[in-house]
């Protein structure tokens, strides 16, 4: 019996002076369901810093690497854990295929890694989507995707996604057109469309399709798991004339709806945050840039998390969706990560 109480006091001491997990309050639950996903113990770590403006990012499963970009400075750049980070492709988005204002916003912004293992880059100065090998470069040739709608050169491809059949869907704003010194739009005969477009490049067949006309300044785009859902970012002021949405687009009839808003977390939060990139988690929850960091909400337009990165651009996860990453605004340029579940 005396062993036993020994042995107990000993069991209970080794216990209680085991240091107890702190919750990261930089975690903010609204919804208990989704610590099936996010670890509220989990800490965010700082990758890289001193990047002018961090966007796009993409896990590349071959070289267990993240691929990301610097727009102001036009290239793409690598992180892993070997190297740390290192310039990857430049220049990214402006290598004087188009014509455009010759300053401002003309760097590479979203991108993809398609089943073949190319990297397929959203470029604002060469105002198209483009095709390149995934290896590095300083003299990169690049592959035209496409340039145009109708015989019109779009305007500045944002943002990407592939669906599962190899079909790219797109949101091109006026980014290209943008002036950095009056924070603002600014009109230009280079500009051929009169409309900033949500689109669909079928693989197949090679024909662009209009997805819609009707969000004024779209940017992060992502798809339903099912893919029977689009999701787009509409920006809200000083970049558009309304305020910020998520929307929600129908992929069969093409009917749009507002999935959420979050009056209350702009009201809360008055940090310049926008929706802007986003990132869709298997769960079908939506990963998105939004005021007070980053906002997890689900496909039903439901606030159900919310990460303090600060001002970000943009997000994504690895292919087993261990990590979540994302990249800081100009006041907040760096690249985090955070581990999920």
């Amino acid at each position: 019996m005396k062993k036993f109480y020994y042995f107990f006091l000993s069991f209970l001491f080794i216990f209680c002076s085991q240091p107890k997990k702190k919750i990261n309050p930089k975690i903010e639950i609204f919804d208990n369901s989704i610590e099936s996903i996010i670890d509220v113990f989990s800490k965010i770590e700082v990758l890289a810093d001193s990047i002018t403006l961090p966007e796009g990012p993409v896990w590349d499963k071959q070289s267990k690497s993240l691929l990301f970009v610097d727009v102001a400075q036009n290239k793409i750049l690598r992180w892993n854990e070997e190297y740390g980070v290192n310039d990857f492709i430049s220049p990214g988005g402006n290598t004087g295929y188009a014509p455009n204002l010759g300053e401002g916003l003309l760097g590479p912004n979203g991108m993809v890694i398609n089943e073949e293992g190319k990297l397929i880059v959203c470029q604002h100065g060469d105002r198209r989507i483009a095709m390149i090998n995934n290896n590095e470069s300083s003299n990169p040739d690049f592959e035209t995707v496409v340039d145009n709608y109708n015989g019109k050169r779009l305007n500045s491809p944002n943002d990407l996604i592939i669906s599962s059949d190899g079909s790219i869907f797109f949101t091109d704003p006026p980014f290209s057109f943008f002036d950095l010194n009056t924070f603002s739009f600014v009109d230009s005969e280079l500009r051929e469309l009169d409309f900033n477009g949500v689109y669909k490049l079928d693989i197949n067949s090679n024909k662009i399709s209009l997805i819609s006309k009707d969000i004024e300044v779209p940017n992060g785009i992502g798809i339903s798991p099912d893919e029977k859902f689009l999701y787009v970012n509409k920006m809200g002021p000083p970049f558009s004339n309304s305020s910020s949405k998520i929307i929600k687009i129908d992929l069969e009839t093409l009917e749009s709806k507002i999935l959420y808003e979050g009056v209350d977390m702009f009201q809360k939060y008055k940090d310049g945050s926008d929706f802007d990139g986003m990132a869709i988690h298997s769960s079908g929850n939506i990963f998105t840039s939004g005021p007070g960091g980053l906002l997890v909400i689900s496909p039903e337009g439901e606030l159900k998390a919310r990460i303090d990165f600060a001002h970000i651009t943009n997000c994504t996860f690895d292919d087993e969706e261990k990590y979540l990453y994302a990249t800081g605004f100009i006041d907040n340029p760096k690249v985090y990560r955070i581990k999920l579940k």
